[in-house]
């Protein structure tokens, strides 16, 4: 492990901003659990996540936006959030946290009804048939989703892949779910259909792929 990597895991242990519980600690009663408001954002506000966070932008950019809202980036990886943690803290923005955690633990670290809104941003579209059962879209997945969110709750997809977002729509429509918004082009669509920070913030892979020249789609849906 390089040098870079260790000074960010050592720098993520004094962020107050930060949870990295053991996956034990994940399985068993996790502290948290259902009481994210009260224990971590000691406030009374609506939960959002962001699942495969990555650096955190889009998590810090939405706290930004929305100050009467709490978000929480969620990643295995926590070199990579180490960026938006710092980020907040810099700037002092208190309604954005970070848990290091597998996404399919996710059942385990909230209780029923406790998420509002979930976003997920630019995750890998595991394009191969036999890696269905890792997209962050999946009938398994969604199911978990389910279990966690409060009614009427939505999710959001953004994503450079045509294939994760044409397998989402069809996916939806099977389950009978309500789709609220579906772009093949947020950057070709006309202002009054999309929320101003759907385009407003950008992640590192968002930016890399618009200099690409591929098309950014995005996806809203209730499930």
């Amino acid at each position: 492990m390089g040098k870079d990597k260790l000074r960010k895991f050592a720098e993520n242990k004094t962020f107050n901003n930060v949870i990295q519980p053991t996956r034990d600690e994940i399985l068993s009663n996790f502290h948290y659990k259902g009481k994210w408001k009260e224990e971590f954002f000691k406030n009374d506000n609506p939960i959002i996540i962001e699942l495969g966070c990555g650096k955190g932008e889009y998590s810090v950019g939405l706290a930004q936006h929305f100050p009467d809202k709490n978000f929480l980036g969620i990643d295995i990886k926590g070199a990579r959030f180490w960026r938006g943690a710092k980020t907040a803290i810099e700037q002092q923005i208190k309604n954005v946290g970070f848990l290091r955690t597998q996404i399919e633990l996710i059942e385990h670290v909230f209780s029923p009804g406790e998420v509002d809104e979930i976003w997920i941003t630019f995750p890998d579209p595991q394009i191969k048939y036999k890696r269905t059962k890792h997209r962050l879209i999946n009938f398994i997945f969604l199911e978990k989703y389910k279990r966690i969110m409060k009614e009427g709750g939505s999710i959001h997809l953004k994503t450079d892949s045509e294939f994760l977002h044409g397998y989402a729509n069809g996916l939806i429509h099977g389950l009978g779910y309500t789709v609220l918004s579906s772009h093949h082009d947020i950057y070709g669509a006309p202002d009054y259909e999309l929320p101003s920070y759907v385009r407003e913030i950008k992640t590192f892979y968002e930016n890399m792929f618009l200099k690409e020249g591929k098309p950014i789609t995005y996806l809203n849906f209730k499930i």
